[in-house]
């Protein structure tokens, strides 16, 4: 038999009841990955008269093509995410008034979270954030309203902030947890080409990397890594083949 293909990979976790299992994000690349030590028992001879096996570890990464709040927060970090999300305007335009008072409030003001910075439009220089009055160059900002100075008036802007918005997307915190907290979960990959197909079930797993990068003219392939180990029957992993080949 045959494959060919990226498959699939789904992960449960398994230290809750009633998990909803999840895609880990359409995967480019699976690879599984089974390595053992072996100790060479030596006599006078140059090569051993015996060899044995000795500890064996089990690991795996995935490639994703699609990023997934949920497996995020489920396979790695072992939480739940919440409805709504911290969302980003970034060079949001804005003009200051031609006359008193000189206030700009943002498209998301009601919603403000945070301040990233102000821009002149036509110059790209930063204006200089104050907590008093603001003269030419700076600005003030109370709930979620941006003040400005009189030198400025009629000045186009670019607002950078965030704002929360609770109509939509996922989040969740990530908190700083006791060593040892170890969320797990299991394991289920799938393959097939022209009928034939491989099953693997790793029965009990956790994630040990989680990387996010960035790259110009590029999509974001987030990858997982993880270790896997025997659950409580002392099961490490099934395989199944259509195939007796």
């Amino acid at each position: 038999m045959y494959s060919f293909g990226s498959g699939v990979l789904i992960g449960t976790r398994t230290d809750v009841l009633n998990a909803t299992p999840v895609n880990f994000g359409l995967v480019q690349e699976v690879t599984i990955e089974e390595s053992a030590t072996v100790k060479e028992l030596y006599g006078q001879f140059q090569h051993p008269i015996a060899i044995a096996r000795g500890t064996v570890k089990t690991t795996g990464k995935a490639k994703v093509a699609r990023i997934s709040g949920l497996s995020f927060a489920n396979l790695f970090y072992g939480v739940q995410p919440q409805a709504g999300q911290l969302a980003t305007a970034f060079a949001e335009a804005a003009t200051v008034p031609a006359a008193s008072p000189f206030t700009v409030v943002p498209a998301n003001g009601a919603s403000f979270a945070d301040d990233l910075g102000v821009l002149y439009a036509a110059t790209g220089l930063p204006l200089a954030r104050v907590a008093g009055a603001p003269s030419a160059g700076q600005y003030g900002l109370a709930a979620g309203a941006y003040t400005l100075a009189a030198a400025d008036a009629g000045k186009a802007l670019l607002l950078n902030y965030t704002y929360q918005l609770a109509g939509s997307g996922q989040s969740f915190p990530v908190m700083n947890q006791l060593t040892g907290t170890t969320p797990t979960f299991a394991a289920q990959f799938f393959t097939t080409f022209n009928g034939p197909a491989v099953s693997l079930k790793l029965r009990a797993c956790t994630s040990s990397k989680l990387s996010f990068g960035t790259k110009l003219e590029d999509f974001v392939v987030p990858e997982f890594d993880f270790s896997c180990f025997a659950d409580a029957t002392g099961t490490v992993m099934s395989w199944s083949f259509s195939e007796a080949s």
